[in-house]
C-alpha cells in the first residue's frame, strides 16, 4: 500500500462492496472518488434477495468460509444501525430468521442431512415438526414434513441498502460519478497510478477493483493478474402481498428457491443459477420453476399478483469464494467476487478493505481469500453446466 497515511483512493463499482469501502474509506479521512457503468446500487446489488444466511448457506466444503461469513453477520446490526444514521435512510433490517422447510419425505431426509452437519459446526439451529413449522407460518403447504429454523439468519433490503450507502459515502465526502465506466486502469511502472474514463484520467494512490461480475472486463489489468470471475445469471421475481397481512414473515427457504417477504408487501422469489454469460433475457422455464416451486409451499401465492421480475449477475469466482484484498500489483486493491454473498459480506469486506488500504497489512480474517491462491493455477473454462435454483441472498 502506499505509503501516504490517507492515500488518494479510486473504487471502480458503486454496488454496495464499492460504497461501504469508499465510505469507510472517506470516514477515515480519505480523498476517494466511485465510478460505475450504470446507477450506484444497480447491479447485483439491486437484484440481489438481501438474505444474511450465514448459518443455513453453510455446505460441505464451505466450512473456510464460515469464520467469514460468522463474523459478518455479526456486525450486521451495529453496521445497520451506523448506515442508517449516517445517511438517513432506513434499510429494513428484519431478525424474524430464516426457515428452511422439506415439502417431502425426500426433502426432510436431505434437510436432516444438512441440519445435522450444520449443528456439527456449532451453528444455532432448531429442528421444527411439520405442525410447529405451520404454527409458525400458518400458510405453509399443510402436511409438510419438517423444516429447520435459523434464528440469527436475518435479512435487509438491499435495494434501500444500496442507495443509504451511496447517500452516506457522499455525506462523509466521497465523490460519486454514475454512468461513467472506467474504460482502463493505468498500471503504468509496475503500479496502479489511476483509472481513464470518459472524463479523461483520475490519478490516484490506490485503485480499489469492485465491479462484480464485469470486474474482468476492464481494460489495462494484465491476463494474469485479472480476477477469475464470470456471471452467474439468476432470474427472480416479486409478487405483491397485502402489506398488513403477509403471506409469510420469516425468510423460507425451499427445496428449490427462496421466498423473501418485504415489509412493503412484495415477497420475493428467487432464483434461478445459470451459466448463460450477460443474457439478461428472463426465461418461461426460468419464471416457471420459481413459481412452481414457491406455489408448492405456499399455495396462497397463486392469488397474488406480480410486482416485477427482473435478472442478476453474481460475481462468481473459480472456487465460489470472495477474492479480497492485494491484487499482485503495487496499489491495485480487489474486492470482488462474493457470488451469493455479496450483502451478507458487505460489513467485513468494507472493514477488511478500508483497513488494508490503510494499513497495508491484510486482516488475519481474509487471508484464505486474497487472489493469491488463483496464482499458476490452471484456469478452466468459464463456461459450465446449465440452470438450477439456488437458495441464496
Amino acid at each position: 500500500m502506499a505509503s501516504h497515511s490517507r492515500p488518494k483512493t479510486v473504487v471502480i463499482g458503486a454496488g454496495v462492496i464499492g460504497l461501504s469501502i469508499a465510505w469507510r474509506l472517506a470516514q477515515a479521512g480519505c480523498q476517494v472518488t466511485v465510478y460505475d457503468r450504470a446507477k450506484a446500487g444497480q447491479g447485483a446489488s439491486w437484484a440481489a434477495a438481501g438474505m444474511l444466511a450465514a448459518a443455513v448457506e453453510t455446505e460441505p466444503g464451505e466450512e473456510s468460509l464460515l469464520a467469514l461469513t460468522l463474523e459478518s453477520q455479526k456486525l450486521w446490526p451495529g453496521f445497520a444501525r451506523e448506515i442508517e444514521a449516517a445517511s438517513g435512510i432506513s434499510v429494513g433490517y428484519r431478525p424474524e430468521g430464516t426457515m428452511v422447510v422439506a415439502l417431502t419425505r425426500d426433502d426432510a431426509e436431505q434437510l436432516r442431512h444438512s441440519y445435522e452437519f450444520q449443528k456439527g459446526l456449532g451453528l444455532d439451529l432448531d429442528w421444527l415438526s411439520g405442525a410447529e413449522a405451520r404454527r409458525r407460518e400458518p400458510h405453509l403447504r399443510p402436511g409438510i414434513p419438517g423444516a429447520v429454523l435459523s434464528p440469527r439468519d436475518h435479512q435487509v433490503e438491499n435495494r434501500l441498502l444500496g442507495c443509504a450507502l451511496a447517500e452516506a459515502a457522499r455525506r462523509s465526502g466521497a465523490v460519486l460519478y454514475e454512468h461513467c465506466p472506467v474504460r482502463e486502469i493505468d498500471l503504468s511502472g509496475g503500479r496502479a497510478r489511476g483509472v481513464v474514463t470518459d472524463r479523461g484520467r483520475d490519478p490516484a494512490n490506490v485503485v480499489v477493483l469492485a465491479a462484480g461480475a464485469w470486474s474482468r472486463e476492464i481494460a489495462g489489468v494484465p491476463a494474469t493478474h485479472r480476477p477469475p470471475v464470470r456471471p452467474i445469471k439468476g432470474q427472480m421475481l416479486a409478487l405483491l402481498m397485502d402489506a398488513a397481512a403477509p403471506l409469510l414473515r420469516h425468510v423460507v427457504w425451499l427445496p428449490r428457491g427462496y421466498l423473501v417477504p418485504r415489509l412493503d408487501g412484495r415477497l420475493i422469489i428467487g432464483a434461478t443459477v445459470e451459466e448463460r454469460g450477460f443474457d439478461d433475457r428472463l426465461t418461461a422455464g426460468g419464471l416457471l420453476a420459481l413459481i412452481e416451486g414457491a406455489w408448492r409451499a405456499v399455495p396462497a401465492i397463486e392469488e397474488l399478483p406480480v410486482a416485477e421480475t427482473w435478472v442478476g449477475f453474481r460475481p462468481g469466482s473459480r472456487d465460489d469464494a470472495p477474492i479480497l484484498g492485494p491484487s499482485g500489483i503495487d496499489q491495485f486493491v480487489v474486492a470482488t467476487g462474493h457470488h451469493r454473498n455479496g450483502i451478507l459480506l458487505t460489513p467485513i469486506t468494507a472493514k477488511a478493505i478500508s483497513s488494508y488500504v490503510l494499513t497495508g497489512r491484510v486482516p488475519e480474517i481474509v487471508l484464505p481469500f486474497t487472489p493469491e491462491r488463483f496464482v499458476d493455477r490452471h484456469r478452466p473454462s468459464l463456461r459450465g453446466p446449465v440452470p438450477a435454483i439456488a437458495s441464496e441472498g
